[in-house]
């Protein structure tokens, strides 16, 4: 069993409660409040900017060079997904400004900032997986398990489930499992750690979304 199976199962517990979140359900329902989706929308793309900035900050850490062009990608694809956040779903709901940060969205994107800047870079890299992995199952579970049609949230929905993505979170879990199995056992089980910890933090980031958590 390689890094990224071992992985998955240990924090299939965290997974199978985001599945059951009432953010989750209601996204999948259709029957999400808009308010509770806008403030999800704001804190999101303050999150995407500094998750960028943290994949950019793996890029020129990694040590192979097809690593580093990949995460390179990866933080200027995340630049993007902000900006179209700004030109398309802000307009679609209704989300005039970004607003201040708040708490949820504070603590997932200073883990992932100073885990990228100042862990083992293969620490660094486990840490940031989780926003690709667990965005591409939430999106295909929500999207093979829709009871409504006409989803206001359709197309958040086909974004995270769309073979695009899908590449992207491929890649990313591939250079897991490469930089995993040249490490150390203490390095891996660092790596571990930091996979676990960011898929609460996942899981946190959506239910602050739901509770309206400010600071």
């Amino acid at each position: 069993m390689n890094w990224s199976e071992q992985a998955w199962k240990t924090i299939q517990p965290v997974y199978t409660n985001i599945l059951q979140m009432p953010f989750i359900t209601e996204l999948r329902n259709g029957t999400l409040a808009a308010e509770k989706f806008q403030f999800y929308m704001a804190q999101d793309s303050a999150y995407l900017e500094h998750f960028g900035r943290a994949l950019s900050l793996i890029g020129a850490r990694a040590d192979h060079i097809q690593d580093a062009l990949a995460f390179m990608r990866f933080g200027a694809n995340a630049i993007i997904v902000e900006n179209a956040l700004h030109e398309s779903y802000f307009k679609d709901f209704g989300v005039t400004e970004r607003g201040q940060i708040q708490p949820a969205c504070h603590h997932y994107i200073h883990f992932l900032k100073s885990t990228a800047a100042l862990d083992a870079v293969e620490v660094g890299i486990a840490a940031l997986l989780p926003c690709f992995w667990i965005y591409k199952q939430v999106g295909d579970y929500i999207y093979t398990h829709q009871q409504q049609e006409n989803n206001p949230y359709q197309k958040w929905i086909d974004t995270y489930a769309g073979e695009e993505f899908g590449e992207e979170v491929r890649k990313a879990i591939a250079i897991c499992d490469r930089v995993a199995a040249k490490a150390t056992t203490d390095t891996r089980l660092k790596m571990t750690e930091a996979f676990v910890t960011a898929s609460r933090l996942e899981y946190d980031f959506w239910d602050a979304a739901y509770q309206l958590r400010k600071w």
